[in-house]
């Protein structure tokens, strides 16, 4: 059953929470079963050692928010949403980072959590600007943002070391005062 109570938002279908370290089993089980579909674009921990020092940062660090998104229905992780790079002050900006696993790749589950991502930045955060870089052949991550609202804002070559090379990356970006799509049936917990 699910425990409810840790979504900090919920939509139709989804709720999102931070992350603990009571996660490490299921979330090194998801990695795992999904590396055919992040390779070659995301590198997630797949080991309980190297999650508890990933969820580390994103529970510890001021400067990051990281985000579980869950099935609401059954409490299972479907993906995760990570605001890094947090600058405030006239800034007001972060930078995302994100995946689904493959039980819930291609299901909307991911789109659901990213608008609520984005009302709990905005919102609570008191960003004003998120971005997202990404590899131009990364069609499915291309489609989560632009259908969540987010424009093209140009090209960055040599952009991020992954994976042994530099890879050019696309910027998007989005704004907290631009339209974006609404999640129908969204509620803010506890």
């Amino acid at each position: 059953m699910p425990d409810r109570a840790r979504h900090l938002a919920e939509g139709p279908r989804v709720g999102i929470r931070h992350f603990t370290y009571g996660d490490g089993a299921e979330f090194t089980a998801r990695a795992r079963e999904s590396r055919e579909l992040h390779r070659p674009w995301l590198f997630p921990p797949a080991e309980e050692r190297t999650y508890r020092t990933y969820a580390k940062t994103l529970i510890e660090d001021p400067a990051r928010a990281g985000f579980l998104v869950c099935e609401r229905d059954s409490g299972a992780i479907g993906g995760f949403i990570n605001v890094n790079n947090i600058v405030h002050g006239a800034f007001r900006c972060g930078a995302l980072g994100y995946g689904a696993f493959a039980h819930a790749a291609g299901r909307g589950l991911m789109s659901e959590g990213l608008g609520l991502v984005l009302t709990y930045a905005f919102e609570e955060l008191d960003l004003h600007r998120l971005e997202a870089n990404i590899q131009p052949d990364n069609a499915g991550s291309v489609a989560l943002v632009r259908r969540a609202g987010f424009r093209r804002e140009g090209f960055s070559p040599d952009f991020l070391f992954i994976d042994g090379a530099w890879h050019d990356h696309e910027r998007w970006a989005i704004t907290a005062g631009m339209a974006r799509p609404p999640v129908s049936g969204a509620t803010a917990s506890g």
